[in-house]
């Protein structure tokens, strides 16, 4: 199929982006155009190596970590699409009143005044998530430290025809355009001038996390282990569970380095054994280390964006079927030859991609420590696993509505799953393993369920 890489070009120029940009944008399109898939067969990958693992378990305490050469950044452009919301995510409330961002700006807050530091903290936004985002943030006047800025922003990529491979034009302009994915905020660190900025001040590590992630708070003994060890890249991963059998899982490369494989880039004939959670055992909780002198050094070797794996999600829009080109940042750990994974606990990974999982994050199974930090009650060793019916809770104003601020009591429950149209009230208690189905609309209140499978039917 014909190479039309002028016209994005002319097309984005006309949007005043960036040529290091296009650059970016035309590495991925490239490899479309030449007939590459985005996809890693099992022929290409091996499980990862032993001594590419290390165990959390076995790190030392952390005493000598440099917190003064530590900043901390949060992935926070997304808008929340799939929970039905048009702003960013991290303004949803979470806990009592506070948002993601109150106990992400409390939480740095709270690391400072132990460490008597001033742990710098940017948040990469999106052109949608910047203004409402800063705008919040004002109340925390202390939040920006050592004159760097509180944010950058990520760009846009043009959408692919699928059947041209052209530029897609629709009357609605932003339907028109994608985010590129989290994997450049490399070359958006370096294009805005922040990477240079924390080099200048004296700053060697970055942890990069996502905004909705409240259990990924900066570490003591990874970042030892880090500067020990002299390591360029740390990926923080999990053992994957049934409900982690759809995300994307850790690797090796025939060279011995390890890769990340996400679920787009995955062959239709080898899904079940990509779903096959005791084949592929670590899933890539997107907490990153990344070492800024060897990140500025790889960049200025590749005309300063990183060469990732390229992800090429097939969506429709309007009946049309289209291409958005994208990375993710975790694919860098491909770049670094020496990069480790550190296999860490579940409560370092407690994201909020759909209702289910805000269910159980705002449930009694957490609460907020005395530093900010989202834990587990007492005695709990796993979050409750939910799953709640999609036809009537996949936004979060068919969740608020059916739940109605009577979330039901998780902290002694370990699978909890709704099917049909189930309202909730007062007193409702879960315990163990639990499986409700609604039959019509039906409201649960003072009840308490264990270890039950049950119908409720119409009155």
């Amino acid at each position: 199929m014909a190479n039309n890489f002028e016209q994005f070009r002319e097309l984005m120029l006309a949007n005043e982006i960036d040529e290091l940009v296009i650059t970016s944008f035309r590495y991925l399109y490239d490899k479309l155009a030449a007939g590459e898939k985005g996809k890693l067969t099992r022929d290409e990958i091996e499980q990862p190596a032993n001594e590419r693992l290390t165990d959390y378990a076995d790190l030392q305490a952390g005493n000598k970590a440099p917190w003064d050469k530590l900043a901390i950044i949060k992935l926070n452009g997304g808008l929340g699409t799939s929970m039905g919301l048009d702003r960013a995510k991290s303004l949803l409330k979470v806990r009592n009143e506070h948002t993601f961002l109150d106990i992400i700006a409390r939480q740095i807050i709270s690391q400072r005044q132990q460490k008597n530091i001033s742990i710098p903290l940017l948040f990469m936004n999106s052109f949608n998530t910047s203004a409402d985002t800063l705008s919040y943030l004002e109340k925390y006047t202390e939040l920006k430290a050592n004159d760097l800025p509180l944010d950058f922003l990520q760009n846009k990529f043009p959408k692919v025809v699928s059947e041209t491979l052209q530029p897609l034009r629709l009357s609605e302009e932003k339907d028109n355009w994608n985010p590129p994915g989290h994997g450049e905020i490399y070359m958006v660190m370096k294009k805005t001038g922040v990477l240079d900025l924390l080099l200048a001040k004296g700053y060697e590590y970055i942890f990069i996390s996502n905004s909705d992630n409240l259990g990924a708070v900066a570490d003591a003994r990874i970042l030892q282990y880090m500067s020990e060890q002299k390591l360029p890249f740390i990926m923080e991963v999990c053992h994957r569970s049934e409900m982690d059998k759809k995300g994307g899982h850790l690797a090796q490369d025939k060279m011995g380095r390890l890769i990340l494989r996400e679920t787009a880039q995955c062959p239709d004939n080898e899904i079940e054994e990509f779903q096959d959670i005791d084949h592929y055992k670590y899933f890539n909780t997107n907490n990153l280390w990344i070492d800024l002198i060897a990140l500025n050094q790889k960049l200025m070797e590749n005309d300063n964006f990183l060469q990732l794996t390229p992800i090429m999600n097939q969506k429709t829009v309007n009946g049309i079927e289209v291409i958005q080109l994208e990375s993710a940042m975790g694919a860098a750990i491909n770049v670094f030859a020496e990069s480790r994974a550190v296999i860490v606990n579940r409560d370092r990974f407690v994201p909020v991609k759909k209702t289910n999982e805000f269910l159980a994050l705002r449930s009694d199974a957490y609460f907020l420590d005395e530093n900010w930090q989202i834990k587990l009650k007492k005695g709990k060793n796993n979050a409750p696993q939910v799953q709640l019916d999609e036809r009537y809770y996949k936004t979060i104003s068919e969740f608020e509505q059916r739940m109605n601020d009577h979330y039901p009591s998780l902290q002694n429950c370990e699978e909890f799953s709704v099917d049909g149209d189930l309202y909730f009230g007062e007193n409702v208690v879960i315990e163990g393993k639990v499986k409700i189905s609604a039959v019509n609309t039906r409201l649960l209140e003072n009840r308490k369920l264990k270890d039950e499978c049950i119908t409720l039917n119409q009155d």
